[in-house]
């Protein structure tokens, strides 16, 4: 991770995140990715779409007619999320970089409830979701054993530093 970096790299697998990373910058460095809009194209072929905090509610939940209000009581705004297309379903995901110790710590106890809050805002469109966490390295000291444990159990996922392309479902470059 460079401190207080902005850019991010790429792997053969996945994304490769440093602080705080934009996933459109990310693709649009990975051969065969293209970006158009919030559109992500592989080899010319449409295989998912960006959204970036409030464009979740502006672009997505817009074009599927969902009225958040009805649904939940208040926006979440998300750090990022894409929606692949041939999983039908949207990964909400979260960027959670630490030097210091601070209220992230108590972030990461929060999927669960959000998970279902995103879910309520879904039902009924036949979108699945998938809550993920991206993790820096201060995330693996033994102190976080218990919180890492509790988001798995709540069917929420996280990484380090990397978010793989096919827990997204997404293809690679050959």
């Amino acid at each position: 991770m460079i401190k207080g970096g902005t850019g991010g790299s790429l792997t053969k697998s996945g994304l490769r995140f440093e602080s705080r990373t934009d996933l459109k910058n990310l693709f649009s460095r990975i051969n065969g990715y293209k970006i158009n809009g919030n559109d992500l194209i592989f080899n010319d072929k449409l295989v998912a779409q960006l959204y970036k905090k409030h464009e979740f509610y502006k672009n997505f939940l817009s074009k599927l007619k969902v009225d958040w209000k009805t649904k939940i009581s208040k926006k979440l705004i998300p750090d990022d999320s894409i929606f692949v297309i041939s999983g039908k379903t949207i990964f909400i995901i979260e960027i959670k970089f630490q030097e210091v110790e601070g209220s992230v710590d108590e972030k990461l106890q929060t999927c669960d409830f959000k998970k279902r809050q995103y879910n309520r805002l879904l039902e009924g469109t036949g979108i699945g979701i998938e809550y993920v966490y991206v993790l820096n390295d201060w995330f693996n000291d033994p102190a976080y054993r218990d919180v890492l444990k509790y988001i798995k159990s709540v069917d929420c996922h996280y990484f380090f530093n990397e978010l793989p392309l096919d827990f997204l479902g997404l293809p690679k470059s050959k």
